[in-house]
């Protein structure tokens, strides 16, 4: 069972790869060649009916390189959609990648458009479709067996993830904008992610069918069902890549993650745990935006550097092409305010200059109302920090403190940068037994406009009224530059509209640093 403070989520490419996908749909349609000559140069696209687990129809595209036949073979990449999109999702990446030399099948997972079955949210029969359509692949396509690879984006990462854990014939995972632990996804810090759980149940019930396992385990989640926790818990447990890691170490699966920083569906934090702990070759991504906005452009065939990190992955590892991956410093990484890419030779060095920022003094909140902190809304707010570098604000002198405690280091003389993830040390009292805060990290100017750097909510439960208790809580990863004469500024309120909060009625939490445990917020940073 997975750590108390987690939960699970499931996946989505959301609104803005939808769009996108759309796009690609009626763009990258085959056509009627100009001349035979082009047709017979091209990649061929096939679309067809694979029995997956079951016997479960799963609608499919197969594209082969041009003039492939005869006893050729060639490496095959499987590519699962992603959640709630369409089967030509992958369309213009696998036309690439056949034109490359591989093989590619790309389909429609179970309970999604035109496949049957019920969503299961990577549960053992999605496992098991990805493993029929394997078979199916080397069966009847021109498919290498000793060359087999699987990629994706979000729900399409997080399936192949798990096969390859199951499989061990996959011998290279590229995972985009997926997970490692479903459960940390939407439960981190105890905390039900509303709208991210929100946007992905009504993309399922638009785009799906939901299985009576999805539908049981959203009442109890959306409910705060806490009978059913641990159910729930072990739920997401079983869908979480990071349960088998012993696999993927004992099978040495190539493995490859890239995320955003500001993903809301899974934020960044547990594929970096999950990547630390893998021991075969890896590689590890983070750039700026949400979920899934990172690679969203190489839907539609455009130049995209995940895609591009993606084939090189691929070619190295199943094409045996030597094109220097496996000797670059494997974690790479690109801060939200702009700037070059950056390289370190594993996880624990992004974050490895923290300073400790005392938190002193005693503060206390009333629960319930919204102080005007907050982490901005699921799929918008990062885009707009990724594409115009306007992260979620607020003024932090016109916050409440009857609403808000407020924590505010000293201006910084240089310019600073923040490298990987911040965490919080505080003691709590509390009026009522439970409880939710969310912990704000803000970059202050000169006139006291903060822009939000990262956050993280945390709840608590069965907790004695009047008695202490100690509370840690790691805000999601980051990499963020802070300008010379700004400061940092440590908010903390009860009410986000991101998250479900669990705060009675008259509540008040005091925040306070005993001099036998100083209360302090741990930041990875360092001068530029």
């Amino acid at each position: 069972m997975g750590h108390p403070h987690k939960a699970l989520r499931t996946s989505t490419t959301g609104a803005v790869s939808a769009a996108l996908l759309a796009g690609t749909a009626f763009g990258l349609a085959p056509a009627a060649p100009a001349a035979a000559t082009e047709a017979s140069s091209a990649p061929g696209i096939r679309f067809v009916d694979i029995r997956g687990d079951g016997g479960t129809v799963l609608k499919a595209n197969v594209v082969t390189p041009a003039g492939a036949g005869g006893s050729s073979r060639y490496p095959v990449v499987v590519l699962p959609t992603s959640w709630a999109t369409p089967q030509v999702e992958y369309l213009a990446q696998a036309t690439k990648l056949a034109g490359s030399g591989y093989v590619v099948v790309t389909y429609n997972v179970r309970g999604f458009w035109q496949s049957g079955g019920n969503i299961e949210v990577a549960g053992p029969p999605d496992i098991a479709d990805a493993r029929k359509v394997v078979d199916w692949a080397l069966a009847n396509t021109p498919a290498d067996p000793s060359r087999v690879g699987m990629a994706g984006m979000s729900y399409a990462a997080g399936i192949s993830l798990l096969a390859a854990a199951h499989d061990d014939r996959i011998k290279a995972v590229a995972a985009l904008s997926g997970w490692a632990d479903l459960t940390d996804s939407i439960y981190s810090g105890r905390t039900q992610h509303l709208q991210a759980a929100g946007l992905l149940v009504g993309t399922g019930h638009l785009t799906g069918r939901p299985g009576p396992e999805l539908q049981q385990f959203t009442k109890d989640f959306l409910g705060s069902n806490l009978d059913k926790e641990d159910e729930m818990i072990a739920w997401g447990d079983k869908r979480s890549p990071s349960a088998h890691v012993d696999r993927f170490n004992r099978n040495g699966t190539a493995v490859m993650l890239g995320n955003a920083w500001g993903d809301t569906i899974f934020p960044p934090n547990q594929y970096a745990e999950f990547y630390e702990r893998l021991t075969v070759p890896k590689r590890l991504e983070f750039r700026p935006g949400d979920h899934a906005t990172a690679e969203a452009t190489g839907l539609l065939g455009l130049p995209n550097d995940t895609w591009t990190s993606t084939r090189r992955w691929l070619d190295h590892h199943l094409k045996g092409t030597d094109n220097g991956v496996d000797r670059e410093p494997p974690v790479r990484i690109k801060s939200r305010s702009g700037g070059p890419y950056e390289t370190y030779p594993d996880w624990k060095s992004v974050g490895a200059d923290a300073r400790k920022v005392a938190l002193g003094g005693t503060k206390t909140i009333h629960a319930n109302i919204d102080s005007g902190a907050n982490g901005g809304i699921v799929m918008l707010s990062n885009v707009l920090d990724q594409f115009v570098k306007l992260p979620p604000v607020a003024s932090i002198p016109l916050l409440p403190r009857r609403y808000a405690a407020v924590w505010q280091s000293e201006r910084h003389g240089a310019p600073q940068r923040i490298r990987g993830t911040a965490k919080l040390h505080t003691t709590i009292t509390s009026t009522k037994e439970s409880g939710t805060l969310v912990a704000y990290l803000y970059d202050v100017g000169p006139l006291g406009l903060g822009k939000l750097v990262s956050h993280a909510p945390y709840t608590f439960h069965d907790r004695t009224p009047g008695k202490p208790f100690p509370v840690d809580l790691e805000l999601f990863s980051t990499a963020y530059d802070v300008p010379a004469g700004h400061r940092l500024t440590l908010v903390v309120d009860t009410v986000d509209p991101l998250y479900i909060e669990h705060n009675p009625s008259g509540a008040q939490l005091t925040f306070s640093s005993p001099a036998t445990d100083p209360s302090y917020m741990s930041v990875p940073l360092r001068e530029q």
